[in-house]
């Protein structure tokens, strides 16, 4: 049951509900909005306090069909934005990108990943302490040190750190060294646990089970609401299907159909979504297109010979283009903060910056005109011959690389002038098409 009170209403008509609801047995749970105030009642007999909205300060009462109560948007029409450390999760924020190992191996692998993580723009970082594996002979997590290892890490580079918690006793630990408790998918259902995480003062992400359904998720987050912990955050991170070419499957979909149910923020884990570390990029890409608020992904300094998930974990490198494209699609937008002044000293940015806006003009004048030469190749060679001369186009990427004398590498180079080349492909392609249909339609007319 929900209590909609006016938007006039007082704090002592707000008291006076939640103290009828407690007086008859049942839970009252206030969320005040920007208008008006939502008290949540929750309990086995509602129909004993039915007369509520006969309260003075009540504008309506409305009744919850859904199992999950405080989890529902009938329960709160606003969306729920949970604040960590300066960092803020929810709807119309900028994409939160959570990032780190899947498993914390030693003090140099964890600054290394946290150094590169932050230069590149996530705002948390991950970090396993204790792994819960398949196999009692794998890798289970340093422990406790692991957990000292993420907070010196925080303090070190000023970055939220979010870590996995196995055993309810574990809590107050992590409260001392995280700033947000994960509860994985094999825990989802351990009621134990979501009551001790409810209890806590760190807001929770709580991952969808291998096979839960989304009713089934929204009931674990109702016992971490209905603990008291109204700072909850749920983690798409795939399901267990017949398909054997991925890990899991990474539900998307579950995103929108979230949305429609519930106000808690939403992020998706495209590394265990995937377990392939060549899709772990297309299905981020693909989750912050769905409307997510945020992104968990695994990075490893050497993934190749990480001790746990190095198969779907990203290398720095990976990981930067990822959040090169994230940024470039404006999915991950830079601060407004204003620009850091130089140092006293050191040559005036701007100018640099002046100077490389000048290149850039010249550059696109110089495309152009590359162009309009490939297409006039094109017009010069018989009508249903290709404007490109593959043979050509390879020596003209050999001596790109080979001369090579600047910062780029020659791989960069390469990629540099492939895409030229791939560019100028597509405007012979749109003009030998733009004949044929003048062709077609000339043809037409004279019959």
């Amino acid at each position: 049951m929900i209590v909609v009170m006016r938007p006039t209403a007082t704090q002592e008509e707000v008291d006076a509900v939640r103290r009828t609801v407690e007086e008859h047995g049942l839970e009252a749970f206030i969320s005040v909005g920007e208008e008006r105030t939502v008290i949540g009642v929750v309990g086995s007999d509602l129909e004993i306090v039915a007369h509520l909205g006969t309260l003075a300060g009540v504008e309506q009462v409305i009744r919850i069909s859904s199992p999950y109560k405080l989890a529902s948007s009938e329960h709160q029409v606003e969306r729920t934005r949970v604040r960590v450390n300066g960092v803020e999760l929810g709807l119309g924020q900028e994409l939160v990108v959570m990032a780190g190992p899947c498993a914390v191996e030693s003090r140099e692998q964890l600054m290394q990943t946290a150094r590169a993580v932050k230069r590149e723009g996530a705002r948390v970082l991950r970090g396993g302490a204790f792994k819960p594996r398949t196999s009692p002979y794998a890798f289970q997590g340093l422990g406790l040190p692991a957990l000292k290892l993420l907070h010196e890490a925080h303090d070190e580079y000023g970055l939220p750190v979010i870590s996995e918690v196995v055993d309810p006793a574990d809590v107050p630990a992590f409260e001392e060294h995280v700033d947000i408790l994960q509860v994985g998918a094999r825990n989802m259902a351990n009621f134990v646990l979501l009551k001790a995480v409810g209890q806590s003062r760190r807001p929770v992400l709580l991952k969808r089970g291998l096979s839960a359904t989304i009713e089934e998720w929204l009931l674990a987050a109702e016992y971490i609401l209905s603990a008291g912990n109204p700072n909850v955050i749920l983690c798409e991170r795939g399901i267990r299907t017949f398909e054997t070419a991925t890990r899991n499957t990474l539900d998307l979909s579950a995103v929108p159909v979230l949305r429609s149910r519930t106000h808690l923020p939403i992020i998706v884990d495209p590394s265990h979504g995937t377990g392939h570390r060549a899709l772990v990029a297309p299905m981020a890409l693909a989750g912050a297109a769905v409307g997510a608020d945020g992104l968990i992904i695994e990075v490893h300094p050497d993934p190749a010979n990480a001790r746990s998930d190095g198969d779907q974990s990203l290398g720095f490198e990976d990981f930067g283009a990822l959040m090169d494209e994230l940024r470039r699609l404006q999915f991950v937008r830079s601060a407004d903060a204003e620009p850091t002044p130089a140092p006293v000293g050191t040559a005036v940015i701007g100018d640099v910056r002046d100077r490389i806006d000048e290149l850039d003009a010249r550059l696109a004048e110089m495309v152009q005109e590359r162009a309009s030469l490939a297409l006039e190749v094109q017009r010069r060679r018989d009508a249903g011959a290709h404007g490109h001369d593959v043979r050509r186009e390879r020596a003209l990427l050999e001596r790109a690389a080979a001369g090579s004398t600047g910062p780029m590498t020659p791989v960069e180079l390469t990629m540099v002038f492939d895409a030229l080349l791939r560019a100028s492909r597509s405007v012979q392609r749109r003009h030998a098409q733009s004949v044929t249909e003048a062709e077609a339609a000339a043809a037409g007319s004279d019959r």
